[in-house]
């Protein structure tokens, strides 16, 4: 193995119940990993991985231990050399070979070049700035109707594919939205569903969310758009399915 360069040893066989790697210690010569491990009969079959720290030779016995704690003992020797990146015979690697020093009017040439190449840029973007005409401004975002957030599960209920929890909180943010709106706080949710469903804007929808429920082969013929015309003009900020209705009992 090369010093500092990592070494597997695979499917190597070891006798006993199973060994661990000890843990690194500071200063440690060799680093010892294992990769993976295998039953093999009553015995274990190991993929090691080490790293040498320290030129010279070692047995990784040395860096073994039981699962349970107890010492590697009873283990075949499993010797490595670790061999240093320096040729034989050399204990100090070659001195540098020293480079020439670097022209002086050629760095001063590269900073005048690259000067004007920088000043350019900076011409260049003020002039292009002076001829650029300001962007329009953005128009601001149109805001979404009450109408448009309620369409989608309008439509499911009249196809008959909204599920029945969510027809149920439309049907009470319905009432919560027009109880506000018409200021029926002292009145019980029987009784703001009556008035709700002869009022002229919100008893339609509702008229229509109930028929549904009953008379599934009407709902094709509901004109959704119709049903949310009080809607439109509404914003959709207003909505909240989870607002109480409950006044008096």
């Amino acid at each position: 193995a090369r010093l500092g360069m990592r070494t597997r040893i695979e499917a190597l066989v070891l006798p006993g119940p199973e060994l661990v790697a000890k843990p690194v210690v500071a200063r440690s010569p060799i680093v010892l990993r294992i990769t993976a491990t295998y039953p093999h009969g009553t015995d274990f079959r190991y993929d090691l991985e080490f790293e040498g720290l320290e030129p010279g030779g070692f047995d990784l016995r040395d860096w073994l231990v039981r699962k349970s704690g107890e010492p590697a003992a009873g283990l075949p020797p499993i010797g490595v050399e670790v061999s240093g990146l320096l040729p034989p015979g050399r204990v100090v690697p070659h001195a540098p070979t020293a480079l020439p020093p670097p022209s002086v009017g050629g760095y001063f040439t590269t900073l005048v070049v690259l000067g004007l190449v920088w000043l350019g840029g900076v011409v260049w973007f003020v002039v292009s700035g002076r001829r650029r005409r300001p962007a329009a401004a953005a128009p601001p975002p149109v805001p979404v109707s009450l109408a448009e957030r309620l369409r989608p599960m309008v439509e499911a209920a009249a196809a008959g594919s909204l599920p029945p929890a969510e027809r149920a909180r439309l049907e009470l943010g319905l009432l919560a939205l027009w109880r506000r709106r018409l200021g029926l706080a002292d009145r019980s949710p029987a009784e703001i569903f009556v008035v709700l469903k002869d009022h002229p804007e919100a008893g339609p929808l509702l008229r229509g969310l109930e028929s549904w429920l009953h008379a599934p082969d009407a709902a094709g013929k509901a004109d959704v758009g119709d049903l949310l015309a009080p809607y439109r003009g509404l914003p959709a900020s207003i909505w909240d399915a989870d607002a109480p209705v409950a006044g008096r009992g």
